[in-house]
């Protein structure tokens, strides 16, 4: 066993070698830490998710070892900025939240996605430059800002969710929206809900839509569900 210990000593002399090791794990690192906050973003449905995040996270410490790496091969040559990559990245990964924001239209959850993305961009350049106690802190603050604090937001403002089966999804989404308004109830988020997540029966030919509420009175919420039913193209209600 000897010779083993003395030849992975010799390996990890060689600057190339140890270079290549230390890439290995820190894009292995990436992945996990934006895989978690990944997984949430696609437990909630949203449009960039699991995959996503990871892809994002594993393109930001690439960019940054890169940077690391062409500054070490050119060293004595020339002067090399390893923060512009990076600088490029926190400001390009933009476009791709502006994407998220656009694909769910009406909804403001969005927003959320977008700087999640930001967010873990950021991860993936922290890991990459081997800041690796900031990108693990960063990862549980972010998680626990999408996941738990959600959840208490809600509860504080006592929302509720209003469950709405329609026929015709492109016409009922701004209907619905305009007479939820006019009892001058706030509404915090729209969504088509996926299969199994409604709590209506769906039937064949009708989406379900969910709108996350916050009425100030019950007669606000009874007048929205009485109004709604009265709608030919409403096939249910149901308030949670």
């Amino acid at each position: 066993m000897e010779w083993l210990k003395e030849t992975a000593l010799w390996l990890w002399n060689i600057t190339e070698v140890r270079f290549i090791l230390d890439s290995i794990w820190k894009l292995g690192l990436a992945a996990l830490l934006s895989g978690i906050i990944g997984y949430e973003r696609e437990h909630s449905h949203r449009p960039a998710g699991f995959r996503t995040h990871i892809l994002v996270a594993i393109g930001s410490a690439l960019v940054m070892l890169t940077s690391v790496y062409v500054a070490d091969k050119y060293e004595g040559i020339m002067n090399v900025d390893i923060t512009r990559m990076s600088g490029q990245v926190v400001s390009g990964i933009g476009f791709l939240g502006a994407g998220t924001i656009l694909r769910e239209g009406f909804s403001v959850k969005g927003l959320t996605t977008a700087a999640s993305l930001w967010a873990v961009s950021c991860i993936g350049i922290a890991v990459g430059a081997g800041f690796i106690v900031g990108a693990v802190v960063a990862t549980l603050v972010i998680y626990l800002t999408l996941n738990s604090l959600k959840k208490v937001i809600v509860r504080g403002k006592a929302g509720k969710a209003l469950y709405v089966e329609v026929k015709d999804l492109a016409e009922q989404v701004p209907k619905i929206s305009k007479i939820i308004k006019r009892t001058g109830t706030v509404v915090h988020s729209m969504e088509i809900l996926y299969e199994g997540d409604s709590k209506l029966r769906k039937k064949k030919d009708t989406s379900t839509i969910k709108a996350i509420i916050f009425p100030k009175t019950d007669e606000a919420t009874n007048l929205i569900v009485s109004t709604l039913q009265n709608d030919e193209n409403v096939v249910d209600v149901y308030v949670d």
